[in-house]
């Protein structure tokens, strides 16, 4: 067992070496090369390359040489596109907070709940302010509302179904029907509102945030003490929410 075990981790040291090797140089590159550039035997290198060109990780010219492969590509963009959101969506969340003098939230969708990735919070005493990291069922929360609408009402019952809706304050939405009514107006308004739903005496209304697909990816949102939270701050944040999806590369249809 130790010495598959090894064996395996060798084998993942070879592929990393190799997938350096092609990738530190701008044109493709020949077995001969990158079998002297990784120490690796002619053959050795080669069954590893034929097991990567049919992963899609390695391309093989007509030629007979190697570059990276596209699924390379899709990774990265993945990782990328995590990047591009914290940082497109940072300066914007600052406008926004300036303009409302409340916290902004940035989150993203991880199964069941929402998850707090950023936020931009006031200099005043009293302020809600939400933990990064931290999170909170789908049908409590205004940015999860939306995600729930992405779905559409079939995955929104499923949903219910599978956690129970449970109750966290007076105003939380138990009952399937009811929620997806909020859930199917504010995919119309292009926003939704929490109520008081997640955490008596705290007020929430968050927007989508697009990639370049027209898929959300994340949501934006503005909370604040419940006598605090007004409605001068939904044309604001859909602003804002259109200038992050903007710079994510999202073109939004023209009406």
């Amino acid at each position: 067992m130790l010495k598959t075990a090894a064996s395996s981790i060798q084998v993942i040291d070879r592929v990393t070496t190799l997938l350096d090797a092609i990738a530190a140089r701008p044109e493709p590159s020949s077995l001969k090369f990158l079998s002297a550039e990784t120490h690796l035997h002619p053959s050795t290198a080669f069954r590893i390359l034929k097991a990567l060109t049919g992963h899609g990780l390695v391309e093989r010219t007509a030629n007979g040489q190697y570059t990276l492969g596209v699924k390379l590509l899709h990774f990265g963009s993945r990782v990328h596109g995590k990047v591009d959101l914290l940082r497109e969506a940072k300066p914007i969340m600052e406008w926004l907070r300036s303009q409302v003098g409340e916290s902004v939230n940035l989150t993203v969708r991880e199964g069941d709940e929402v998850v707090y990735v950023e936020r931009a919070i006031p200099n005043r005493m009293m302020r809600v302010e939400q933990v990064i990291g931290s999170r909170a069922p789908l049908h409590v929360t205004a940015v999860g509302k939306l995600f729930l609408s992405e779905d559409g009402e079939k995955a929104c019952r499923e949903y219910a179904r599978r956690t129970g809706l449970p109750r966290y304050t007076p105003n939380t939405f138990t009952q399937v029907t009811k929620l997806w009514a909020q859930i199917e107006n504010a995919h119309k308004l292009g926003y939704a509102l929490d109520n008081e739903e997640a955490e008596q005496g705290v007020a929430c209304v968050g927007v989508p945030l697009h990639d370049p697909h027209g898929k959300m990816v994340a949501g934006l949102s503005i909370s604040a003490p419940r006598d605090r939270r007004r409605e001068a701050w939904i044309p604001i944040i859909k602003k804002a929410g259109a200038d992050i999806s903007a710079r994510l590369g999202y073109l939004a249809k023209s009406a």
